[in-house]
């Protein structure tokens, strides 16, 4: 039994798949309270307030102007609600204006005329048949406009949607939603968030998790069309940042082919996530993945509304790079770089909760592809000296002065980290905690010209404690400490070890 209330135009909104049109009369507020389908020669029978879908044998030709006549004018005797004629039809002026006259409304589908009725059966009976019809209507909009690729991808799959529900859809930030729940949006396995109905529905609760499916899915190609190039970008900068000093040029000319502004001035951010309770501990790779994206989306923004700076993410290993790029000589670059990184780490604690720190390391505009590599050398060091000091969550802006620069350098090269990690590499069998003792040991005694009490007095220690510690440190290494050039080779050595954190 139809229930009261139900109109023509809430039925034609909803049919949308079948190529409803609207030949002549308004459907607006018209009450159906049936549905039949009739041969085109029997509309006599029509039941009154009835939609009528009028059928036509198979491989018959379209009704001709006459027949179309006496259609209409048996519908007007029997005070249908509507009529549904074959596609494709052409309605006469004259037939046109006959319907208008008397009030009804002339309709066109496409599609087998049972299953129309079906869908309209549906649509009277409310209760599960019609939520069930509602929920097919949108599942079937959402994909269609899925396929359309839109500009808006959010925006398109969410309105359309709701219209075919009658329901409004809204996605929700919900950080903790897992890519397994039903009403999850993820690109990936990154979260985006919770698809939601404004009220509850029998019709949206059955639609939702598959149209948040078919969004998951579209989000994710929208995504790769957007940041893919911006990704394989990333790929050129960690080769340019681990790769050895004589390849630079020939990666610098294979980094402009593919668009990353290597001739500009270049600042780095890098974003170091350890967890507060365990500086040891690193972000898994869902959740990495998540802040990526997050950092993605911020800098597309952020370049859209400056044109002239150019921003690339790069995730290495369990950390992140931001970089800007503008050109040289540009003022306040770092403090843009800054003010990024901020906005950021407000959007990674909401990502992946307030448990994570962001330790962040601001290297100095530098110019050119060897700068792109100091600057994030620089970044790098700041970001890992400040995890191992312990001040998670600090910005540290990098020291370009001294002897910390010096040890920069070194450290941009490969090489010559290679060689002066060589030199301790025998402490290094010791464990972790042994070796890092032995290193401030030992840096601590050549420091100090060799002097073991004043060597004591740093490390708080006896100086018979020192002398026994170098002494082992001495037969590790097999070499002669009281030689200059070892002295000097050791005691950069160890200053490199502990600026940079490594190892």
């Amino acid at each position: 039994m139809a229930q009261p209330g139900t109109t023509l135009d809430g039925i034609i909104e909803q049919a949308a798949r079948f190529g409803i049109a609207v030949l002549a009369g308004d459907p607006a507020g018209v009450v159906v309270e049936g549905v039949q389908v009739l041969a085109a020669h029997d509309l006599e029978a029509a039941a009154r307030n009835h939609l009528v879908i009028a059928a036509q044998p198979g491989g018959a030709p379209p009704l001709r102007a006459y027949q179309l006549d006496i259609a209409i004018r048996r519908c007007i005797a029997a005070e249908v609600a509507g009529v549904v004629l074959p596609s494709p039809v052409a309605l006469a002026e004259t037939a046109r204006a006959l319907a208008d006259r008397a009030g009804l409304t002339v309709l066109a589908a496409d599609g087998p005329p049972s299953e129309l009725a079906v869908f309209v059966d549906r649509c009277l009976r409310r209760g599960a048949a019609e939520a069930l019809a509602r929920a097919e209507q949108a599942i079937e909009t959402v994909c269609a406009v899925a396929d359309t690729h839109p500009s808006d991808v959010r925006t398109a799959l969410l309105d359309a949607a709701g219209s075919a529900l009658g329901v409004r859809l809204s996605l929700q930030d919900d950080p903790g939603v897992r890519w397994t729940d039903p009403d999850a949006v993820c690109i990936g396995e990154v979260p985006i968030g919770r698809l939601v109905a404004e009220r509850r529905d029998p019709a949206a609760a059955i639609a939702l998790p598959v149209v948040a499916a078919v969004l998951s899915r579209a989000s994710a190609r929208e995504s790769q069309d957007r940041f893919g190039p911006v990704r394989s970008r990333a790929d050129l900068v960690i080769e340019l940042l681990v790769a050895e000093s004589s390849r630079i040029d020939a990666l610098a000319i294979d980094a402009a082919r593919a668009g990353l502004p290597v001739q500009l001035s270049h600042s780095v951010a890098w974003v170091s996530p350890r967890h507060h309770d365990d500086g040891e501990r690193h972000p898994s790779p869902a959740q990495l993945a998540a802040l990526e994206l997050r950092a993605l989306q911020l800098v597309d923004e952020r370049s859209a509304a400056r044109r002239d700076e150019t921003w690339h993410v790069v995730a290495f290993h369990d950390d992140l790079l931001m970089i800007v790029s503008e050109e040289p000589g540009a003022p306040d670059h770092q403090r843009r770089l800054r003010e990024v990184v901020d906005r950021f780490v407000e959007l990674g604690t909401a990502a992946i909760g307030p448990v994570w720190a962001f330790t962040v390391g601001l290297g100095t505009p530098q110019s050119g592809a060897p700068g792109l590599r100091q600057s994030a050398t620089e970044a790098r060091i700041a970001a890992e000296s400040a995890v191992a000091g312990g001040r998670l969550g600090s910005v540290v802006v990098t020291d370009v002065t001294g002897l910390r620069r010096v040890l920069l350098d070194f450290s941009a090269s490969p090489l010559s980290r290679t060689l002066l990690d060589d030199v301790l590499a025998p402490l290094d069998a010791l464990g972790p905690e042994r070796s890092l003792a032995a290193v401030r040991t030992l840096l601590a005694y050549l420091s100090t010209r060799n002097s073991l009490a004043r060597a004591a007095t740093v490390l708080n220690l006896h100086p018979n404690a020192v002398n026994y510690r170098i002494r082992r440190i001495e037969q590790t290494l097999a070499l002669d400490l009281d030689d200059p050039d070892t002295r000097f080779a050791v005691e950069l050595a160890c200053r490199l070890r502990l600026v940079t954190g490594a190892r």
